[in-house]
Formats: structure tokens, sequence, C-alpha cells
């Protein structure tokens, strides 16, 4: 087992985006909204300021539900900034419906990766008996300031648990125990006040930053008697598709003519909607199955789930990366 404590004198940047950790009730407001600032954050956790001096920006403010792709590839131009100005690890909260997605996607892009960048968030709000987002500010803390977390990519912690971003997955609408890693079990623990990591990751290689606009990549789910007719028209209206297929990488086989064409012109990526474990590639032999669909030209998504894919394919879209090599990228998720 891997353990660490902080070094003396550690820095920690800690940037905002708003979510149920930054959310309390207004007079105006019936419910909770994301108005509390990074200060707020910080101010309100005993001991954070033992653990690190932080340094605080408000990045965003809003719902996790209204984060979007140009948002993180922002966020990602912060961290390499970040880099250059020397700190030893960098926390960033959110809201919990987008941040598995989020926390991915950075770490398709942070090319830094040995400043470690941690992901955190709250299940119930400020205003809430028993609100989460303290002591999982103080985990991420803890964490990010680890000697051990340098070189582990980019890490999600709440509930004392630490997770990487790869393989974190929300679980759960409401439990504090929302976020788990279904394939692997976390990575590590914060335990003691103390980042304790069992195993580390091969890293993958990060993918440039968009210069220009991003492309449009959807989804597209099978289910008992779909049709299929979502699929029409896509080849002039997307730049890549994902198809959240059923099982280890099956869908109707009269969707199999219109995947083929599809593939044809744009790449088109084999995921399980079902999220854990790896799409197949040559048990099943039937029309729709997964060795047809890769036969006609599919990419495999490995064992990334639909979301996740998703954003892996947008990114290198983006970065115009030639379509063998897209396959290859989606390699370093088994």
């Amino acid at each position: 087992m891997l353990s660490a404590g902080r070094a003396p004198n550690s820095t920690v940047l800690v940037l905002t985006l708003g979510g149920t950790i930054a959310m309390t009730r207004t007079a105006a407001a019936a419910g909770v909204t994301p108005t509390l600032t990074g200060s707020d954050l910080v101010s309100a956790v005993p001991g954070l300021q033992d653990v690190a001096e932080a340094t605080v920006e408000d990045f965003r403010q809003m719902p996790g539900a209204s984060l979007n792709v140009d948002d993180i590839v922002s966020l990602v131009g912060r961290l390499q900034q970040a880099y250059g100005e020397g700190v030893d690890g960098v926390v960033v909260t959110q809201g919990t419906d987008t941040l598995e997605e989020t926390a991915f996607l950075t770490s398709v892009y942070y090319q830094e990766g040995t400043t470690p960048v941690v992901f955190t968030g709250a299940m119930r709000n400020a205003a809430t008996a028993g609100a989460d987002g303290p002591a999982n500010l103080l985990a991420a803390v803890q964490t990010a300031v680890s000697a051990e977390a340098r070189g582990m990519g980019v890490l999600v912690v709440l509930g004392d648990e630490i997770h990487a971003a790869r393989h974190v997955r929300k679980m759960h609408t409401t439990s504090p125990g929302a976020f788990n890693s279904p394939g692997t079990g976390p990575l590590g623990y914060v335990v003691e006040e103390a980042a304790r990591f069992h195993r580390s990751l091969s890293p993958t290689a990060p993918v440039p930053l968009p210069t220009s606009g991003l492309p449009q990549v959807e989804i597209v789910a099978a289910s008992l008697g779909n049709s299929g007719m979502l699929l029409e028209g896509l080849a002039d209206e997307v730049a890549g598709l994902v198809v959240a297929a059923f099982g280890a990488g099956h869908v109707p086989e009269t969707w199999c003519s219109r995947l083929e064409a599809l593939a044809a012109v744009m790449p088109v990526v084999l995921a399980s909607r079902i999220g854990t474990g790896p799409v197949l590639t040559s048990t099943y032999v039937f029309p729709g199955s997964e060795s047809d669909l890769l036969a006609r030209g599919l990419i495999s998504a490995g064992a990334l789930d639909p979301y996740k894919a998703r954003l892996l394919l947008i990114a290198h879209v983006a970065a115009g990366t030639p379509h063998p090599e897209i396959a290859k990228a989606f390699l370093d998720y088994p």
C-alpha cells in the first residue's frame, strides 16, 4: 500500500464551477441554486488551512447540467497555466450531474500530468443537515497535495474514495455514496487525513486542445424493438456517432446497413449501454453482433461507457486524428 501526507508549505489552486456543493437557499427561491463562492466553500472547511495554502478562483457558477465541452476546454487551458505557476495540486469543484464526464474529458486533454488534478462535488447542498461538500473538499485537497498523487492523472474524490477519472461513474441519484468505479474499484482512500493509493494506472497519450469549433457527436441507444429511425439523416448532421448497444455490443439486425453506411463517412464507435465491462470482439457472429459490426467498420469503445466514448471521439475528431488512429486511441481503455 502506498501512502502520503502533505509536504510542508503545500499550495493548492481551487477552481469552482458551481453545482450542488455551491448551492444553498436564498430568500427569492423555494429551492437551492449555486450561490456560494469558492471563498465561501474553502472557509467552511475546518482544518483546510493546515493542509495547504489555497488560492481560489470562481471559474464558473452554474449547475453541472449546464456545463459544456467548451467550458472544459477552457478549464484545461487554465490547468496548463497552473502548471507553470508551480502549485502542488489543483482541485476542481462542480456539480455531480456531469462530474464523471468533465473529469474524464479533462484527463483526455490534460498534458501536464505530474501536477495532480482532483475533481470533487457534493450530493447534499450546503443548506442540508449532513452536507458532504466540506468533507469532500478537504479530502480532495489532501489528495491533491499528496506526493503519491503526482503522475496519477486526473482523479475524482468523494466520500473519502479516490477514483480514476477514466473509471468513475455516478451510480445513484441521491446517495452520498453515489460515485464508484464499478469495473475496477477505487484507486485508494483518504485515511487519517492522507491519501493512500492501492494501485496506479498506465498513462494515456493526451489529445491536443481544439483550435476551432467543436464537432457535433451524438449517442444513439439501442432498446427493445427500436426501429433505428434516429440514424436516418445523421450523415448530414454529425461528425461522429456513438452507438450505445445492447450487452457486449449488439444492435437489432435492422440497424446494420444504416450503421455500415454511416461508418463509411464518419467514425462510428460501438459501446455498451451497460456501462460496465468491455465490448467483445469475436464471440458472437449473428447480424448485429459485435463481430459483425466491427467488420462493417465500427470502432470498439473497449470498456468506455457511451458517454465517455463520445467525449474521447469529440476530442479526436476536433484534433483531426485519422480514422485508424482513433481506433487505436480507444485501445488505451481496455
